[in-house]
């Protein structure tokens, strides 16, 4: 079982991509604020690149058996924001909560970031943290980009993209 895998290549329609690619957006001068729904809910996200390598060790096994691939943390969509927004040289703090939330950059004092009903999902389930530990012991595996790191990489590739530099892709 893989936990959410996030790279530069996931979909634009994943909450994730949609953050990164709009705030380089912004940063370049292009859109002017990003939309979303829920702040506060919150996924175990980890690297897609090191999921693969975990799939490739399972693979190496004699016998098949079931691993739980995951970061082992949770982290809502608000640190996502911050630490991707943070990778842009720009420092968004939030003010109030559920549909009134909004992201303002203190450097310009421009809110950056809404929340709209139009995404916003005020049930979410209990957020999920996968126990990865049997891969750990099984496999030796462990993920090896952490949550700031990977928001780190997204956020400098999109960025790069909306600058039209070079992506490795």
């Amino acid at each position: 079982l893989m936990f959410n895998h996030e790279s530069p290549l996931r979909g634009m329609e994943f909450v994730t991509r949609k953050i990164t690619t709009t705030l380089a957006q912004i940063a370049c001068g292009g859109q002017q604020q990003l939309m979303l729904g829920n702040l506060d809910n919150a996924r175990d996200w980890g690297f897609a690149g090191d999921y693969v390598e975990a799939m490739w060790l399972m693979l190496q096994q004699e016998t098949a058996d079931d691993y739980i691939v995951a970061s082992g943390e949770t982290h809502s969509v608000r640190e996502f924001v911050i630490l991707a927004a943070a990778a842009m040289g720009m420092q968004i703090e939030f003010e109030g909560e559920g549909l009134k939330a909004r992201g303002i950059d203190k450097k310009t004092g421009r809110q950056l970031v809404s929340v709209s009903e139009d995404f916003y999902r005020p049930s979410e389930p209990d957020p999920l943290v996968g126990d990865a530990s049997k891969a750990h012991k099984q496999l030796d595996w462990r993920a090896k980009l952490d949550f700031e790191d990977l928001v780190t990489l997204m956020a400098e590739h999109d960025l790069a993209r909306a600058q039209g530099g070079q992506v490795w892709y």
